[in-house]
């Protein structure tokens, strides 16, 4: 089936041009941010109410429903090459890690623990995903994407938003939805393609 063929049946937007680079790594690799992706929001409009409460409340701050159970679909199919990526500074890291841990997190989804990655800005989540050869990413911040746009092939914008998400990037309401855009690009003829 042809790339335009395949767009149309799928309903997949254009093929970004990081899809077309020359230093394709011939295999899929995931990347996923940890606040209000993994971990579920609070009630205000800020980040997380794992960022604003307390240390008690904070690990006790539930995840994203279905994250868990879909990332633990999606390592096997990028043959365990996923990694988290968040940007915070060094209480939210520690936090992060312990929220991981109280969360059984590493066993429950098969991602290895030395597959979590921090960065002070949010444009330095690029550097992780460059160094790392990432291919898909989802994010829940447009303005973390519009870093990675041309660089990473598939980009999710993940919950809701406030304003019309960018042409280049996929929305993406829930975990679900995670799980068929990820299976349908992993399907589709674009990594055989990139790959050759």
């Amino acid at each position: 089936m042809t790339r335009r063929r395949a767009n149309r049946a799928n309903k997949l937007p254009p093929l970004p041009p990081a899809a077309r680079r020359n230093d394709w790594p011939g295999e899929p690799r995931l990347g996923v941010d940890i606040g209000r992706v993994l971990i579920f929001p609070g009630d205000s409009p800020g980040d997380t109410s794992f960022i604003s409460g307390n240390e008690e409340q904070a690990l006790l701050t539930p995840p994203m429903p279905g994250a868990f159970e879909v990332i633990k679909e999606l390592v096997p199919l990028f043959g365990g090459r996923v990694w988290l990526v968040s940007k915070c500074g060094p209480k939210v890291q520690q936090r992060s890690l312990r929220w991981l841990a109280r969360w059984d997190f590493y066993a429950a989804t098969g991602v290895r623990q030395d597959r979590v990655l921090f960065c002070r800005e949010r444009h330095q989540k690029a550097d992780h995903c460059a160094r790392h050869s990432i291919t898909h990413f989802v994010d829940d911040r447009a303005d973390v994407l519009r870093h990675l746009n041309g660089l990473v092939p598939w980009l999710y914008l993940y919950g809701p938003q406030r304003h019309a998400p960018p042409p280049w990037c996929e929305h993406v309401e829930n975990w679900r939805q995670v799980r068929a855009r990820v299976r349908v690009s992993l399907a589709s003829d674009t990594l055989a393609a990139l790959a050759r």
